[in-house]
């Protein structure tokens, strides 16, 4: 259950240089302060950059078996009765994995960049695609997106909700899309440790990709501009929250 390989993607020069480069990106056009540094996105340089995307991908791959461990012990009514998932952006499968062995009549789709899943085997309820989410999301039951939509600005996110939507009606199913997110509480007079932990990822956010942490408010607006009528979130995965939404 180790987070270290988390701890030291965030502590790579590739990610702490660009706050550096701030007072510059104030005064360009860039979008990001990481495409200041870098000259690309956050996004095409690790498919260009093999050991950190290897870094990055474990990074993620560890953050996710802590995850997923939590929300296998309080949280698993929240896949139950689902017959197939398509894990958004899902990197090489971690949280897929666990899913996939947890419940063995779900089938379970990795749905990445095809650079992150090329060459992944899958298993018999198990099965990796590549794709882009903005143009289209394999159909499921139920769409699972895990600290995907923070790195997106509310336009973006909108059309990706409107992507799951489509996917789950092609299902011609009543499914649910399930982010796993931090739900910002900094509405507080008083801000304890947890709520500077998750600004600094808004930080985080703002310096390396377009997105940013969102309050709850933020989050219903988003939801409701998507098209999507109901939502419950639930609070028991430490930072961060379980949001489901429903077409």
């Amino acid at each position: 259950m180790s987070v270290t390989p988390f701890v030291q993607a965030m502590l790579d020069p590739v990610l702490t240089n660009p706050f550096h480069q701030l007072s510059t990106w104030f005064k360009n056009e860039d979008p990001t302060t990481f495409e200041t540094t870098h000259g690309r996105v956050l996004w095409d340089y690790t498919a260009r950059d093999p050991k950190f995307n290897n870094l990055f991908n474990e990074s993620m791959a560890s953050d996710a078996r802590f995850v997923t461990n939590l929300l296998l012990e309080k949280g698993r009514e929240v896949f139950d009765k689902l017959e197939s998932l398509v894990d958004v952006g899902g990197g090489t499968g971690t949280m897929a994995k666990a899913l996939a062995n947890s419940f063995p009549e779900l089938e379970c789709i990795v749905f990445d960049l095809p650079h992150v899943v090329d060459g992944l085997q899958g298993s018999d309820n198990l099965n990796y695609v590549g794709g882009n989410m903005f143009q289209e999301i394999p159909p499921a039951d139920a769409i699972l997106l895990k600290w995907i939509l923070h790195d997106w600005n509310d336009e973006e996110c909108v059309k990706i909700l409107k992507k799951c939507k489509e996917s789950l009606k092609k299902k011609g199913k009543e499914g649910k899309v399930i982010i796993i997110e931090m739900v910002l509480d900094n509405e507080k007079k008083n801000i304890n440790e947890s709520v500077e932990t998750q600004l600094l990822f808004d930080m985080f956010m703002m310096v390396l990709l377009t997105g940013k942490e969102r309050n709850k408010r933020e989050w219903i607006k988003l939801i409701t501009s998507a098209g999507f009528s109901d939502f419950k979130i639930t609070p028991i995965l430490g930072l961060r929250s379980v949001i489901e939404i429903y077409p």
